[in-house]
């Protein structure tokens, strides 16, 4: 294996930093199942999401909340006790070991507590597909020390409210230094191990007061709720012993199968070899961080067991994409436009071919999935845009690896999609025949991905004509002839053909607007034509078979440019329309009122990449200088991620999901196109 640099993002803390400096900053580590660890710096718990192992478990129990938080207590040699970092109340002391510095290692966190005389370390870390999580100790100066760790739990859905009532107890059964405590059904056991000097574990159950969630009460949801701790573990800290507890889902046999040192070795290796297998541009600097972080969002769909048996029966192996942490599950749309960042630029054409070939079974009328709920086998099919990008994620597929295997076996599916589009298929998506572009829109649905819903209203329905939508579809018509004048059905591949210049004849009629000199939103809308500057028009443009003509492509740009760039991706309206929100903030229906009327989206940055270059092929530098605000901010909210949205005006306040998949993807595509990093 070749030598590759291992990435290391540090973040200093300064001495007597004010709380909030650590509670707005969150980590993230996942499992390759979708299950995951996550907390702020600080180490109190914001959200329902924190935790040190939410579990991937089968469905219908979904992705589980098992192991909540730790309280952390070092007993010094005079006798006193102190917390490392933030504690729960009647889990602490009141007294802590400071916080020195956070820093992520191959994309792993590791955080350093010193006074000057004692430092110690505290990793986490979790199995690769397994649900087994280890937070780890040593002492780099000072001590020896006793620490004692207390175990805090609220067995729940990951999606379920803090404010999820407690039993008065959870049954335990205790051997050594090892617990298992029983979860009530459908949730497995939690077999908690600690492994060092001197290790045992003392029973004393006690339950937390109420515990304040910052970031649930400012989303509007329910802010405080209760712990319960079945005792503490104890063990001695020194430089020579090193302490790990391990918690998991697991059976004993396979958590006692490898030591956390074992596990820990065997995630560093893993981590190098993902760099290792990334294309040459992203195995340094920022694009080797972010081919780490693409990792979060690769994921086997353990819940859908359907998925796996029948991937197996054919000698495969299921795998999906989740669209973001901590909330999202897999939506088609997100996989789709995630496919070229996060598996063909990082060297992961096993796993591309694996995702293309899972959705293709799950296509119905003509439809690939919008998304697959928590805990459901079945998708939803509520997306007009979805099927689209499918076929651009097969092109990239293809160019990449070569697969003409996997394009036939495809292929049939494909011409099933265009036939329903042409006939028409639900949700009215259909292809207009006096035209020949394509229109969508039900009542009470959103089916492109401006699709904020709150209730009963949708904020952004873009019923009609949409201009990406078309967009996508001349580019999917394109391909498709392509690919069936390969399989040397040419019959089928002319008429394709001769749709897609229909197509394009149509919106070169319909779509320019001489009046703001950029093209329509959406016509034949409910309301006629919308003239609202979106970045929706870019992608007329900047898809490898562009729809607009090329004599409009500067004017488009430079609109967007003037309108909707920002440091951190595009705007998702201008700030001269009426309805822009600057400010994705609030409860769940102010927050969706924004989510698609300003609020910047950090995906929304490839396709600028990709029009810039087309229109200035030569300013790749200047391509390039549009990345650095995202660069940048992977030291801020989750260190080495990238955030959903930010709000529309400066100071650009990162807000929605900590981690989300086409935003990463897209940063890495573009920062690998235009030069990486040295």
């Amino acid at each position: 294996m070749a030598v590759i640099s291992a990435p290391r993002r540090r973040v200093e803390v300064p001495p007597r930093a004010p709380p909030e400096t650590l509670m707005s900053r969150e980590w993230l580590v996942t499992n390759g199942l979708g299950g995951y660890a996550s907390g702020t710096l600080g180490g109190a718990p914001a959200r329902r999401y924190h935790g040190l192992l939410v579990a991937a478990l089968p469905n219908p129990a979904g992705r589980a909340m098992m192991l909540n938080y730790l309280g952390e207590q070092l007993r010094l040699r005079d006798g006193s006790r102190v917390d490392l970092g933030w504690a729960a109340p009647t889990l602490g002391t009141g007294a802590t070991l400071p916080l020195l510095e956070f820093r992520l290692e191959l994309g792993l966190p590791v955080w350093t507590f010193s006074d000057g005389k004692l430092t110690v370390e505290r990793r986490v870390f979790l199995a690769y597909r397994h649900n087994t999580s280890v937070i780890a100790y040593r002492v780099l100066g000072g001590g020896p020390v006793r620490i004692e760790l207390r175990p805090a739990l609220q067995f729940r859905g990951h999606d379920d409210p803090v404010s999820t009532a407690l039993p008065e107890a959870y049954a335990l059964q205790a051997f050594g230094p090892r617990i298992e405590v029983i979860a009530p059904s459908p949730y497995p056991s939690l077999r908690l191990h600690l492994e060092g000097l001197r290790g045992s574990f003392v029973i004393e159950p006690r339950q937390t007061p109420d515990l304040a969630y910052a970031i649930e009460q400012s989303r509007g949801y329910a802010g405080y709720g209760q712990l319960y701790s079945p005792g503490r573990f104890r063990a001695e800290l020194s430089t020579a012993s090193a302490v790990a507890l391990v918690a998991s889902t697991e059976s004993w046999p396979t958590i006692s199968t490898l030591t956390p040192n074992d596990i820990l070795a065997a995630e560093t290796e893993r981590r190098h070899r993902l760099i290792a297998a990334a294309i040459p541009r992203a195995r340094t600097g920022a694009a080797a961080e972010l081919v780490l972080a693409a990792d979060h969002f690769v994921f086997r769909p353990v819940g859908r067991r359907e998925d796996d048996v029948r991937a197996h029966a054919t000698g495969d192996e299921a795998c999906s994409v989740i669209a973001g942490y901590h909330w999202f599950t897999d939506w088609g749309r997100d996989t789709m436009i995630s496919l070229e960042g996060l598996t063909l630029v990082t060297g992961r054409f096993a796993e591309a071919g694996s995702i293309l070939r899972t959705f293709a079974h799950h296509v119905r009328d003509g439809l690939v999935p919008n998304m697959f709920p928590e805990g459901e086998s079945h998708g939803l099919y509520h997306t007009a845009d979805a099927t689209l990008w499918f076929f651009h994620a097969i092109d990239r597929y293809v160019r990449a690896t070569g697969d003409r295997v996997t394009l036939e076996q495809l292929l049939p599916v494909l011409r099933t999609i265009i036939d329903c589009h042409l006939r028409g298929t639900s949700f009215g998506i259909a292809v207009d025949p006096a035209d020949g572009l394509l229109r969508q829109g039900a009542p009470g649905y959103q089916l492109t991905w401006m699709d904020a819903k709150c209730g009963d209203w949708v904020v952004t329905p873009r019923r009609g004509k949409a201009v990406e939508i078309n967009a996508l579809w001349y580019n999917a018509l394109c391909l498709m002839a392509g690919w069936l004048h390969g399989a040397g059905d040419g019959a089928a591949a002319a008429a394709t053909a001769a749709r897609a210049e229909a197509a394009k004849a149509s919106f070169a009629k319909r779509f320019w607007n001489p009046v703001t000199g950029y093209l329509f939103d959406v016509v034949d809308g409910e309301h006629g034509d919308d003239p609202a500057c979106r970045p929706n028009q870019l992608f007329a443009l900047s898809l490898p078979n562009p729809i607009l003509e090329p004599s409009r492509w500067a004017a488009v740009l430079a609109a967007v440019e003037h309108q909707l760039v920002t440091p951190f991706g595009l705007r998702s309206l201008s700030p001269g329309d009426p309805e822009f929100k600057p400010t994705y903030d609030g409860d769940l229906r102010s927050r969706d009122a924004a989510y698609h009327q300003g609020t910047v989206w950090s995906w929304l940055i490839g396709a600028y990449v990709d029009a810039r270059l087309r229109v200035r092929p030569d300013d790749v530098a200047g391509a390039r200088a549009s990345l650095e605000g995202l660069i940048a901010h992977l030291s801020e909210a989750c260190i080495g991620e990238i955030s959903e949205v930010f709000d529309a005006n400066a100071p650009f306040t990162p807000r929605g999901c900590i981690a989300q998949a086409w935003g990463t993807a897209e940063l890495l595509r573009a920062l690998v196109m235009t030069g990486g990093q040295p």
